[in-house]
C-alpha cells in the first residue's frame, strides 16, 4: 500500500510538472512590437518548448487592465514609465525590469510621392488628415505630438481637426496602410521590410525632436509561473533575440 501511494504521488507530481511546462505564458505586448514579438515567440518556442499567448494593445490600456487584475505574466510596454509605475504600485517585480528596445518613429505614407525626406510636407499641409496614436495612451503618439510641436504643425492641425487619434500605434498604421489617412506617424518596425527597405515614402525625424522611446518589459507580481517568465526574459536578453529585434528596426542597449 505504501509503495502504491508513492507511485501515485510520483505520477501526480509528473502530471503537475507536465501541465506547468505546457501552460502558455501570458504576454501583454505594446502594439508597435507585436510583429516582432510574433517572430520572437516562434523562435522561443522552438528553443524551449514554451508557448506564448500574446495580447496586443496600447501601453496605457494595458496599464489600466493590469491595475484591474488582468491575468498577464509579462508586460512589454512601449515606454519605461508604466513599468516603473507598476513596480512602484507593487504590481510588478523591480528585478525583472529591463529595456528590451528603443523605438524609432517615422512619418510614413504608402504613396511614394507623399512624404519628402525632410518632412516639409508637415508645414506645407498638402494632406487632408494625419494619423497618430493617442498621446494619452501610446508613447509613439507622444513622440508624434512632440515632433509636430517642434516643427510648428501641432496647433494648426489640431485647430483644423485634421489629426486622427488612433487607439494604438497598430491602429494608426492600419489607418495609413488602408488609405483612411494619407499619412501618419508609425513605428519603423511596422514598415521595414525583411531586406531593410521601406515601401512608399517616409521621413525619420531627428532624435532631438522627441523624447527617447525607451521600451521596457517587466514580470507582473501575480504571474502564475515565475520561473517560466524569468526564463523568457533571460532569453530576450540573449544574442538571438537581440539580433531579431535590431533587424526589425529597433536599437538595443548593450
Amino acid at each position: 500500500m505504501i509503495e502504491l501511494k508513492k507511485l501515485l504521488l510520483g505520477l501526480s507530481l509528473l502530471l503537475v510538472g507536465t501541465a506547468s511546462a505546457s501552460a502558455e505564458l501570458r504576454v501583454a505586448v505594446a502594439a508597435n512590437f507585436l510583429g516582432t514579438m510574433q517572430e520572437l515567440a516562434q523562435h522561443y518556442q522552438a528553443h524551449s518548448g514554451q508557448s506564448l499567448m500574446l495580447s496586443s494593445g496600447s501601453s496605457g490600456a494595458f496599464y489600466t487592465q493590469i491595475h484591474h487584475g488582468a491575468p498577464f505574466d509579462v508586460f512589454f510596454s512601449a515606454d519605461s514609465r508604466r513599468p516603473e509605475r507598476l513596480v512602484a504600485d507593487g504590481l510588478a517585480l523591480e528585478a525583472s525590469r529591463f529595456t528590451y528596445a528603443v523605438g524609432v518613429p517615422l512619418l510614413w505614407s504608402p504613396n511614394s510621392q507623399k512624404v519628402d525626406s525632410n518632412g516639409t510636407v508637415l508645414s506645407q499641409g498638402d494632406f487632408r488628415h494625419l494619423s497618430i496614436a493617442d498621446p494619452r495612451n501610446a508613447p509613439y503618439g507622444t513622440a508624434a505630438q512632440q515632433v509636430l510641436q517642434e516643427v510648428g504643425a501641432w496647433e494648426t492641425l489640431t485647430q483644423e481637426r485634421r489629426l486622427i487619434r488612433a487607439q494604438s500605434i497598430g491602429q494608426a498604421y492600419s489607418q495609413v496602410a488602408s488609405g483612411a489617412a494619407p499619412l501618419g506617424f508609425v513605428a519603423l518596425s511596422q514598415v521595414k521590410a525583411e531586406d531593410g527597405s521601406i515601401p512608399g515614402s517616409y521621413w525619420i525625424p531627428p532624435a532631438k525632436l522627441y523624447d527617447p522611446i525607451t521600451q521596457q518589459a517587466v514580470i507582473l507580481s501575480d504571474t502564475q509561473d515565475l520561473q517560466a517568465a524569468q526564463d523568457f526574459l533571460s532569453w530576450m536578453r540573449g544574442p538571438q533575440a537581440v539580433a531579431i529585434i535590431e533587424a526589425a528596426g529597433y536599437s538595443v542597449p548593450h
